[in-house]
């Protein structure tokens, strides 16, 4: 029996993490935060809604290295869903390290990446499986190209591209949009393009035919480090990138330019304010259809004939979208499929088909479609 302790449990997409674990393994849940009363309160909801009373709660502040080495005691992962603006990712890993326990988080930081890559012997000598850029994106990008890889002998052109548009949902502004914030200044958007990456300073832009009632937008270039590896595993790659869809006029062409320009001058007095007009566009602007989706298509070689694949996941929740592919790789953790010492990316490690059929399982709708001869 495994001990998981969600930091920021009481959150969002802790709480959704917390309750599809639940639901889907017999592992022990601690709900970990900064104020014991509202981790509690969750805790014997979870425990009158689930059988076995699996869950506690405890207090840590994730800026305290003592506060973290009490609330680990007797865990096995430390499961970080708080954002890095209330957990700073230093103290965070290193604790994990000190306690002898895995670790996994949702969160996307340029500089908790390489703070990790430059831990990554010390994980792996410690035994250690630490599994980073997991959720929805960073996490699924990769996990899909590999999905669809699988599905063809030869993969010659991968692109992924996300739609997010939660405005039917009306969220109140949350910590986490903070951390987004984060990403702005830390934003690239290279791709891989006639077997090489461009420059970390260029921007592509395409049209991208989601289908149904999406239909064809413009999207924009991101990069997320999961894509880095993907052409060294898949020689036969000539292209791949990852691209987010356009929202609304307003958003895309002015609240977004007002906020990265904003960031510039202000980079840490303006995050809140900033980020504050940036959720309030998100849930206001755009209108239907709502959902979070991410596809891809490829196109490559199947019995030796040209063939194209195109798979999706999507739902109506984004935080759901997070939480769901966290939960299906750690079932695979949990059984010791994916569960390896050294420093691990989800959308690298997991095994991409079990992965789709475990959150279509969970209410995610997964979508594939094969045209061979094409």
């Amino acid at each position: 029996m495994s001990t998981i302790l969600i930091l920021g449990g009481a959150g969002y997409t802790g709480r959704s993490l917390a309750r599809h674990l639940l639901s889907q393994s017999q592992a022990e849940i601690i709900l970990a935060g900064r104020t014991l009363e509202k981790a509690q309160a969750l805790a014997d909801q979870l425990n009158a809604d689930f059988e076995g009373d699996r869950v506690t709660a405890r207090r840590a502040d994730a800026a305290e290295a003592a506060s973290l080495k009490a609330a680990l005691r007797g865990a096995d992962l430390l499961l970080v869903a708080a954002p890095l603006t209330s957990a700073p990712y230093e103290t965070v890993i290193r604790s994990a390290l000190a306690a002898g326990v895995d670790y996994l988080d949702v969160q996307i930081s340029a500089k908790k990446f390489a703070f990790l890559g430059s831990l990554a012997g010390e994980i792996e000598a410690a035994g250690r499986c630490f599994v980073t850029e997991a959720g929805f994106h960073p996490g699924l990008p990769a996990a899909l190209v590999r999905y669809v890889a699988s599905q063809l002998d030869v993969i010659e052109n991968a692109v992924t591209a996300g739609y997010l548009n939660m405005g039917g949902s009306k969220l109140p502004y949350a910590d986490s949009v903070n951390e987004l914030m984060e990403v702005f200044k830390e934003y690239q958007a290279q791709v891989f393009k006639n077997g090489q990456w461009t420059k970390a300073s260029s921007f592509d832009m395409r049209k991208f035919d989601f289908g149904g009632d999406i239909g064809v937008k413009n999207c924009y270039s991101m990069f997320f480090e999961e894509m880095r590896p993907l052409p060294e595993m898949y020689p036969s790659l000539k292209e791949i990138g990852f691209y987010i869809s356009e929202t609304h006029w307003l958003l895309d062409w002015v609240i977004n330019l007002v906020v990265m320009a904003g960031l510039k001058l202000f980079p840490q007095r303006g995050i809140r304010p900033l980020g504050r007009l940036f959720w309030w566009g998100m849930m206001n602007l755009p209108g239907p259809p709502y959902r979070v989706e991410l596809q891809a298509q490829a196109s490559g070689l199947k019995d030796g004939e040209p063939a194209k694949v195109q798979a999706s996941v999507s739902h109506t929740d984004g935080y759901e979208l997070t939480a769901i592919p966290v939960v299906a790789y750690l079932l695979q953790y949990l059984d010791g499929s994916a569960r390896r010492p050294g420093l691990w990316m989800m959308g690298h490690l997991v095994e991409p088909v079990r992965l789709m059929k475990e959150m279509e399982r969970m209410g995610v709708k997964v979508a594939l479609k094969t045209i061979s001869g094409c």
